[in-house]
């Protein structure tokens, strides 16, 4: 028999975070899940730090491809699992021990509903809580989506939802979950529990801050294409606005 849940950890030079993330996947309280390592060609110990995880727990599978990017790595890794449910985790963040017993809750109780997600926290690089996830409180509406991405981070989803609205699209270099869940929205009844019970990540070498131009035109991609499958590009066209901000750091030092 498959297992209810399929959890994906993708991972790229991510080291120094991913055994957190793989340990707070094993700390579930629910315990009838896989998950799947992918490593996407890192040049670093993450392979490594998996597979010693592997070694310990039969629940956890490694797969180890050439680098093809975080989306393509995502799709990929996703088509490689069999669970009723699904769900990913960055590899630089974590779950709360709750977090699948009480998504899964809500969706076995729930028929209609085809996804559910989640609060969650921002912590930074010691893994130190920096303060309660904003996008998260924004009240779920399908429309208020096509604005903000409440449904921002943790979500379970029934893979019969994943596979009817065609998974992950790889043609978004970034801002791939946005455009999935902008998709999901049009199809099924989507639910939030107002808990944490997701610890996201924040930290110099994060995809949100590396690439955050990226995202940000990504993301209007997103919402431009919803507008057009929702029937609405002839009255509504997307105003897009960056206001920059710096900060100073330290360098670090050479050698």
């Amino acid at each position: 028999m498959h297992p209810t849940v399929s959890i994906v950890i993708r991972g790229y030079n991510r080291e120094r975070y991913i055994g957190r993330a793989i340990e707070s996947v094993l700390a579930q309280t629910y315990e009838d899940f896989d998950l799947l390592i992918w490593d996407d060609g890192s040049n670093d110990r993450t392979a490594q730090v998996a597979i010693e995880y592997a070694k310990k727990d039969r629940r956890v599978r490694i797969a180890s491809y050439d680098h093809r990017g975080a989306t393509k790595a995502l799709k990929a890794a996703l088509a490689d699992t069999f669970g009723h449910y699904l769900c990913w985790v960055d590899s630089d963040d974590m779950l709360a021990p709750t977090a699948l017993e009480e998504t899964v809750a809500v969706l076995d109780a729930n028929p209609t509903v085809g996804m559910v997600y989640t609060d969650y926290q921002v912590m930074d690089a010691a893994d130190r809580i920096t303060g309660y996830g904003k996008r998260c409180r924004i009240p779920y509406s399908k429309d208020r989506m096509l604005l903000d991405f409440m449904t921002f981070h943790f979500r379970l989803i029934r893979r019969s939802v994943f596979d009817q609205v065609g998974g992950i699209d790889e043609s978004f270099q970034c801002a791939e979950d946005y455009d999935f869940c902008l998709r999901v929205a049009e199809l099924t009844e989507v639910r939030r529990i107002p808990k944490p019970l997701y610890f996201y990540r924040i930290h110099a070498d994060s995809i949100s801050q590396s690439m955050r131009i990226d995202q940000i035109h990504c993301a209007r991609d997103a919402v431009n294409r919803a507008l057009g499958r929702r029937g609405l590009s002839d009255r509504f066209e997307l105003d897009l606005q960056i206001r920059g901000r710096f900060s100073l750091r330290r360098r670090k030092p050479n050698g």
